[in-house]
């Protein structure tokens, strides 16, 4: 599995890494899922507090009992749950984010994370205090880096400027290629690197994409995204679409680490494979990009 710096940190993280959200909450499961992602190759695993309630966590932290130095961890922060209500509140205040990594900690059975993630972020949060609290966590040894998960450039912007975030995670695909638009440039000429989660979007870039396109897709239509599939698939020749679609997202250079998710060992040892293809050459992505639509963000500037 090849490894990318993880912007300037001292971090190398495999290209592909697992996103655990789709782990489930089965125990024996989930880490055997992990334990298999680690043996192929994996070294980096996304996790997040608000994932089954925390629960994610705990199973992230038990599969990686005996082999902590070995993986690089990133959680995330942010969306606080109060008691006796249903769903979460945003909160990115320093007091909660400081409060939030001991609970985040203690579950995952560590004294330190690795990355740890801003989960989401607007305009009108109070930005120099939310990145007091990440720069204090570095200090006192909580946490090794921090970034931010965003799709907002706005957002994205004003941590370049004002933070020293080492990444950004950002959903990227083949079907979604906002961040083309505004923020990919941006970052890699700031050493910054990009997670991209969602390569296959959703499954529709997969051999299961005619039945995943049923609903549509952001802005493509049921019929516009057959046409698109019918079209990649001429272009990758026989190199599956997963593969396909995953080695798009990690093609730019700012992009380190892409997080498929994986629900069972067949389809997390189907998105590895996608480490041992080639890198797709420039005249393959411009294929893809006159195939595929470049998506404006809109309502999320």
């Amino acid at each position: 599995m090849r490894t990318n710096q993880l912007g300037s940190s001292e971090l190398y993280v495999s290209e592909i890494g697992l996103g655990c959200m789709s782990l489930g909450t089965d125990e024996g499961q989930a880490v055997k899922l992990i334990h298999e992602a680690l043996d192929r190759g994996v070294n980096f695993l996304d996790t997040a507090d608000l994932y089954d309630e925390g629960r994610n966590e705990e199973l992230v932290g038990q599969a990686v009992q005996g082999r902590r130095e070995d993986v690089i961890i990133a959680t995330k922060v942010g969306n606080r749950r109060v008691p006796g209500q249903e769903g979460w509140v945003w909160d990115p205040s320093k007091e909660y984010i400081k409060s939030a990594v001991k609970d985040s900690l203690r579950r995952l059975g560590t004294d330190y994370i690795d990355l740890y993630q801003l989960h989401g972020g607007t305009l009108d949060d109070p930005i120099d205090e939310t990145i007091e609290a990440f720069e204090e966590l570095k200090r006192e040894g909580w946490i090794r880096y921090y970034g931010i998960s965003s799709i907002r450039p706005n957002v994205i912007r004003e941590y370049v400027a004002k933070s020293n975030i080492v990444s950004v995670m950002s959903q990227y695909s083949i079907l979604d290629r906002r961040p083309e638009e505004a923020v990919l440039d941006l970052l890699a000429e700031n050493g910054i690197s990009v997670i991209a989660r969602g390569p296959v979007a959703r499954g529709i870039l997969s051999d299961r994409g005619q039945a995943k396109a049923e609903k549509g897709y952001l802005d493509y239509s049921k019929n516009e995204l057959l046409a698109v599939l019918k079209e990649l698939e001429e272009v990758g020749g026989d190199t599956d679409l997963s593969h396909l679609a995953i080695r798009y997202a990690l093609a730019h250079a700012a992009v380190a680490c892409t997080i498929p998710g994986a629900s069972s060992l067949e389809q997390l040892r189907h998105n590895l494979a996608a480490g041992k293809r080639e890198e797709l050459s420039p005249q393959d992505i411009q294929s893809i990009q006159a195939i595929s639509r470049a998506n404006q963000y809109e309502a999320h500037r």
